[in-house]
């Protein structure tokens, strides 16, 4: 218990929410800017079983912000280096590796496995499938998205009836093909953001606070001026 003494203490958690962390199998599609701090704080939390999926490789430019990755893992799979460095950190969890892209053949079968799904992706069309899985599976879906200096979350599905992606953009044609955004952002965004990913899944793990459900926080860190919208 030594390990989990900090988070032991908060009667928000105590040992039935350190319970329910291990017990928890949450899924993060995409290991990256937004997946590196999500990853390393649900493993250093304790939850007991992460998968990763992403078919990407490690970058030089990614090193700014995917702050999982060394210099020494440039061109290697970020799935499978993910799951060594998460090991590193807690040898008491159970971490999956999937270097593969989730797509509508193997959305199903990888995401019925999980309580929790978690977006570390920055696409429309892997967003778009993971809110139509977890809403066919029951599957709660914490959304978290970026740009620049600006991000935000939101949890979907939550419970039957709640939110989903497609309630905050419905159009799916008009969102696909917009232009694509521009790919210059600070570090610290998605590190803001994915930190508030991972606290939405410690929350609705441990059944503390209010959730994001039905609603959107969003802020920007040239301001640091945030608002929560209602969906």
């Amino acid at each position: 218990m030594e390990r989990y003494n900090r988070q032991l203490l908060l009667p928000e958690i105590g040992e039935e929410g350190q319970a329910r962390l291990k017990a928890a199998r949450v899924l993060i599609v995409g290991v990256g800017g937004l997946g590196s701090p999500i990853a390393l704080y649900l493993a250093g939390a304790g939850v007991g079983t992460i998968g990763l999926i992403d078919d990407d490789t490690v970058s030089e430019s990614n090193l700014q912000r995917q702050v999982l990755y060394s210099e020494a893992e440039v061109n290697l799979p970020k799935a499978l280096q993910a799951q060594k460095r998460l090991e590193a950190l807690n040898s008491t969890i159970r971490i999956k590796a999937y270097p593969t892209r989730l797509t509508p053949d193997n959305a199903k079968a990888i995401i019925s496995d999980y309580d929790i799904v978690v977006d570390g992706c920055d696409n429309f069309i892997t967003r778009y499938l993971i809110d139509d899985t977890c809403a066919s599976l029951g599957k709660a879906y914490v959304y978290g998205a970026i740009r620049a200096f600006e991000g935000q979350v939101s949890v979907f599905l939550y419970n039957k009836g709640e939110k989903r992606y497609r309630n905050l953009y419905p159009d799916e044609q008009e969102m696909l093909s917009m232009p694509p955004l521009p790919k210059g952002v600070i570090g610290v965004t998605p590190g803001l953001v994915g930190c508030v990913e991972a606290h939405e899944v410690i929350k609705i793990i441990c059944g503390y606070g209010t959730i994001l459900a039905g609603k959107l926080w969003q802020i920007d860190l040239k301001t640091m001026e945030t608002y929560t919208i209602l969906l």
